[in-house]
């Protein structure tokens, strides 16, 4: 039969498909992966190898060698008298300006930022003379009558700073005016005590306030931290005028009642004190 010929042909449309593999998919990730593993592994044997095929020597001259910021004790010379001219992983390193480096030298840890051969021989001296301070101010508050009664507020400790010396607050026994930086009576008769005592040593002083949680009205115009300040400020003042230098103190601090004396009850009346520490010999040093 023969085609209409005003009927329009129809275009014919091929639709290709082309599916992605498997492998295209996921590509060649795995094998970094493995390659990571494989690689972790090597290492991990690689060190155990190590572990078991050095001495305990060899070890710490490894340990030193990655670790550089460890304090050592050390004299006399860097190892330039070897046969290079320099130290190498073994040599004996015995000098006594220069940290971090390797040796075999026992290892000290200092006490604080200073640190060195006195951490054994002048601490012991030092603390010898702060107990023997501790012991007469003791005696000397206990021989008072006026006094006597506030040896039980006087509390001695030991820190990294010095030996801290806290006179504390109780319900008999105030060192300032309730909400002032005005001292009592009493307070100042136990600070010129205690500046009597410390007034023919060198040694830096650092006065530091704590007082209690106890709020503050927005009419008062001032808070805790701002009284904890003023207190320190006080104390240092009387210090300073009962004989003690004033180069003598390097810091004052207040630390409102962020430091309670007893984190139990941050309103209990021993949470206000005042802290005097004096520092060991080149701390706090200008």
């Amino acid at each position: 039969m023969a085609a209409r010929p005003n009927t329009p042909l129809r275009p014919i449309i091929v639709k290709k498909v082309v599916e992605s593999g498997h492998a295209a998919h996921h590509g060649g990730a795995w094998k970094v992966a493995y390659a990571d593993f494989v690689t972790a592994m090597m290492a991990f044997f690689l060190l155990m190898w190590l572990l078991g095929a050095t001495t305990e020597k060899q070890r710490k001259a490894l340990a030193d060698y990655f670790a550089p910021t460890i304090v050592q004790a050390k004299q006399d010379t860097a190892g330039s008298t070897g046969l290079f001219g320099g130290s190498s992983l073994v040599d004996v390193d015995k000098y006594p300006h220069e940290a971090g480096q390797t040796g075999t030298k026992a290892m000290t840890i200092p006490r604080d930022a200073v640190g060195g051969p006195r951490e054994a021989m002048g601490r012991q001296s030092e603390r010898a003379r702060f107990q023997q301070i501790a012991k007469d101010l003791m005696r000397e508050v206990q021989a008072k009558a006026e006094l006597r009664r506030l040896a039980r507020n006087i509390r001695f400790t030991e820190t990294r700073e010095g030996m801290r010396i806290d006179i504390v607050d109780d319900a008999d026994f105030s060192m300032f005016v309730l909400g002032t930086n005005q001292l009592t009576p009493d307070a100042s008769r136990l600070f010129a005590q205690i500046a009597e005592l410390v007034a023919g040593i060198p040694n830096q002083l650092m006065i530091r306030g704590h007082t209690d949680a106890a709020p503050w009205s927005a009419k008062a115009g001032t808070n805790n931290w701002r009284l904890s300040v003023e207190r320190a400020e006080v104390a240092r003042q009387y210090l300073e005028y009962r004989g003690i230098a004033s180069n003598r103190f390097s810091r004052i601090e207040g630390v409102a009642d962020r430091e309670p004396y007893v984190p139990s009850n941050r309103f209990d009346p021993r949470n206000r004190r005042i802290s005097v520490t004096l520092g060991w010999a080149g701390v706090g040093d200008n």
